[in-house]
């Protein structure tokens, strides 16, 4: 089991940057491949970016390449997601989420944290 606490989130406005956060629990956290995740209102939730385990890949959505990086601290037990050039169509709540090495989706979620961009 894996729980994930988000933080950082915020209003910000367009072209702003915000960093979020996500502690997870456990002392397999570097097995774990890490993603965010986002659901803007009245939309599906979407996968925005990922990493694996040892930071060796990561993916990102098209409509974030660029401004958003994606990383980890396997000391710390956290994945960062950092946010630039924010644009209102970025308004979100955005959670992170954990796969082991045998999960074949992402089975952990954290609670989420809101981003609201204006423009």
């Amino acid at each position: 089991q894996v729980q994930l606490v988000e933080s950082g989130g915020g209003s910000v406005q367009a072209g702003g940057s915000l960093r979020l956060s996500c502690a997870a629990s456990g002392r397999t956290f570097k097995w774990y491949s890490m993603a965010w995740a986002r659901q803007p209102p009245g939309k599906e939730r979407e996968f925005v970016t990922t990493i694996t385990g040892r930071s060796d890949s990561t993916y990102y959505a098209d409509s974030v390449k660029g401004r958003f990086t994606i990383s980890r601290d396997n000391a710390k037990n956290t994945v960062y997601l950092q946010m630039n050039s924010l644009e209102p169509e970025d308004t979100a709540v955005y959670y992170c989420a954990a796969r082991g090495y045998a999960d074949r989706e992402y089975p952990y979620w954290g609670q989420g944290t809101q981003v609201t961009v204006s423009s």
